[in-house]
């Protein structure tokens, strides 16, 4: 291809999928933390860090999900189903006298018909996503508070805290156990099922789904309701991981969910993202508040490095990309 230097092809190369991307963006990151901050490079810390993106790697998938079925869809509510999921395996437990690993499945399904009522809000009465899902986001956050007087439920059997606090080959368990399953099962979903494919199909041309005969309402539906399920999951662990129920355990994790999926490569046009990326973009955000924890700085400068690494990144692909089209 004349014209077409190895630098050009290399730009190529890293921009051809946001994936690639990341895994550069996360190795670089790695690299200057491990050079930098002398607790960084340990096996224990490498594998900690991973036991603190469980929870906001299931909310990022389920962001990931709902945002690619298109249409404007968001799910802000998923930091306040968390709580409120929280707070029913907490009662279910203390108050109803319910065997704690019943009342956390029970916990999850209550998070996915928190997740159903959204959808049929959104779906069957016609209200846009964005305004039921900041309508519920205050109402579940509410009744997480006024159910427990503002209170963390505690006094959990110590047996339930093996999900959240026990380490499998130094594998935090919440890691092979939930989150690792519930990735590949996506990611099969995504790639190899008539679901996954109407999915992207409904992301990206509603009206050519509609007419490929592609039920454009159940298949919101049903990303909406995978998403409550999600943060009902990740409800549990979180219980499991602080040994108490906290009414306020999932606030601000739903912006954390959004910037992760969009780190990642999801579209907020829809019909666009993966998996993977996700993953990435959880590994990416994790390093970041990791490193910087260890390197002493302040929480409020974690923040707003976390949102300048996710309007960078965002910039620096987006010109790859352009480059990438200007070298084919």
């Amino acid at each position: 291809m004349v014209g077409v230097t190895r630098g050009d092809r290399l730009l190529r190369l890293v921009a051809s999928d946001r994936p690639r991307f990341l895994l550069g963006v996360l190795l670089l990151a790695v690299a200057v933390f491990a050079l930098t901050t002398p607790d960084f490079a340990t096996l224990y810390n490498l594998f900690n860090m991973t036991q603190y993106g469980v929870e906001i790697g299931l909310l990022a998938l389920g962001e990931t999900l709902v945002i690619i079925s298109g249409g404007g869809s968001i799910d802000l509510s998923v930091g306040s189903i968390l709580s409120l999921s929280g707070v029913v395996l907490g009662l279910l437990t203390m108050q109803a006298h319910i065997n704690v690993w019943v009342s956390a499945l029970l916990g999850v399904l209550a998070g996915g018909a928190l997740g159903a009522l959204n959808a049929v809000l959104i779906t069957v009465v016609g209200i846009p996503a964005l305004i039921v899902t900041l309508g519920t986001l205050y109402a579940y956050a509410s009744a997480a508070l006024v159910l427990t007087n503002t209170v963390p439920i505690s006094g959990l059997p110590a047996g339930f805290f093996v999900l959240g606090q026990r380490h499998v080959l130094g594998i935090p368990l919440q890691v092979v156990v939930v989150f690792l399953p519930v990735a590949l099962l996506l990611h099969y979903l995504l790639r190899h099922t008539v679901f996954g494919r109407a999915l992207y199909s409904v992301g990206t041309n509603e009206v050519a789904a509609r007419f490929a005969a592609i039920d454009v309402r159940a298949v919101r539906f049903w990303v909406f309701t995978v998403s409550g399920l999600l943060a009902g999951l990740a409800s549990a662990v979180m219980t499991s991981r602080v040994a108490s129920a906290r009414p306020d355990a999932g606030m601000g994790y739903e912006l954390q969910a959004i910037t992760v999926a969009v780190l990642g490569g999801t579209s907020i046009m829809g019909g666009e993202g993966t998996v993977l990326g996700t993953i990435l973009g959880v590994l990416v955000i994790t390093v970041l508040s990791n490193g910087l924890q260890l390197a002493g700085v302040h929480p409020i400068w974690q923040l707003g490095t976390v949102g300048l690494v996710l309007v960078v990144t965002v910039l620096v692909n987006q010109w790859l990309l352009r480059h990438r089209v200007g070298v084919l």
